[in-house]
């Protein structure tokens, strides 16, 4: 049976149309998806969403109408998964990692194992950064039952583009039941600032910004300076870690933001995570909610549920039978997933 999707529903950004893709491709339920990304300043298809489009037909054999720069409407219907090796290019700085994000839960799932080459933007602002998923994410993913490795081999940062990472992963048959309720104590402090064909003072400010913010020591900071990028790019990067996980927020540099200004947005994010208990982060929890249903149930702790989520709980529990519960705690807020009757 077809699933009818709003685009435009609550967030009403690109997240709506990637999670039904990726679900798509995993139950193998066809969707018709209207009004995509409404809510934002550009609607409809732009590349980074086409390429995830385009992969998504690939690695599922699917049968697409309205897959065009620009579209606002789209329909889906996915054949089998195929694992195998595939390079999938952005074209532009847009990101690589929602492409990957895309078509993942499919092959992590998958009969066999896949190799894959993303070229796009690595580091950029409204989407996960490759450091994320490296340190944070795929960690936490591996302990569930696929394994999977990421390797960057060049930034891409906006608005030059031109990065490129690979991604090795050995599927398995089922994901474990997640659960991570509490978080232990903070073991990792580290605090990067990496600049791409810029000055190293901007990376000095950002420093020193995060030393003054956070109270951490000089041996917790690294400058990163590299002229493998295509452009010129600046991101700051605060690592929070426990023995259970290891949290990180970010600061892009862009035009009009200060080196100090960038470095507190990541140092901020860090500090309101610490004096919290919960276990993930506001990014995280997006991530977190996918492995939640693929397993049929399972719980975590979060700072926040932001509407990027609970808009994201409604468009998993179209294709998946579970149901996502949320309780407000003290400093944080307990999440669920039940596994309902069809």
């Amino acid at each position: 049976m077809m699933i009818h999707i709003d685009g435009s529903q609550g967030e009403g950004g690109g997240q709506v149309l990637r999670t039904a893709l990726g679900l798509s491709l995993v139950t193998g339920k066809p969707f018709q998806i209207e009004k995509i990304r409404a809510k934002r300043e550009r609607s409809g298809l732009l590349r980074q969403h086409l390429t995830a489009v385009l992969a998504a037909t690939e690695v599922g054999n699917a049968k697409t109408e309205g897959a065009v720069l620009g579209s606002k409407n789209l329909s889906f219907n996915p054949g089998k998964v195929r694992a195998g090796e595939y390079h999938f290019a952005v074209g532009t700085a847009g990101s690589g990692t929602l492409v990957l994000q895309t078509i993942l839960p499919a092959l992590m799932m998958a009969d066999g194992a896949s190799r894959l080459v993303i070229e796009g933007g690595t580091h950029n602002m409204q989407a996960p950064p490759f450091d994320f998923l490296a340190k944070t994410f795929i960690p936490l993913l591996n302990r569930l039952g696929p394994k999977v490795a990421l390797k960057l081999e060049r930034y891409g940062f906006y608005p030059a583009g031109g990065g490129r990472f690979t991604v090795e992963i050995d599927p398995c048959s089922a994901i474990s039941p997640v659960q991570w309720i509490g978080r232990d104590e903070v073991t990792h402090r580290r605090g990067v600032a990496i600049v791409a064909n810029l000055a190293r003072s901007i990376a000095q400010r950002e420093i020193d910004t995060l030393g003054h913010m956070l109270g951490w020591g000089p041996e917790c900071f690294e400058i990163i300076e590299t002229k493998n990028s295509t452009g010129p790019g600046n991101v700051v990067m605060v690592e929070v870690g426990t023995p259970s996980i290891t949290e990180v927020f970010t600061g892009f540099g862009r035009l009009g933001a200060s080196a100090e200004h960038v470095a507190s947005e990541a140092a901020g994010a860090a500090r309101s995570y610490s004096s919290s208990m919960a276990f993930a982060g506001e990014h995280l929890t997006d991530q977190l909610l996918m492995l939640l249903a693929l397993a049929g149930g399972g719980s975590f702790s979060a700072t926040k549920i932001s509407l990027h989520a609970q808009t994201n709980m409604r468009v998993v529990e179209r294709f998946l039978p579970v149901t996502f519960f949320r309780q407000k705690k003290e400093n944080h807020v307990q999440v669920w997933a039940e596994t309902r009757a069809e």
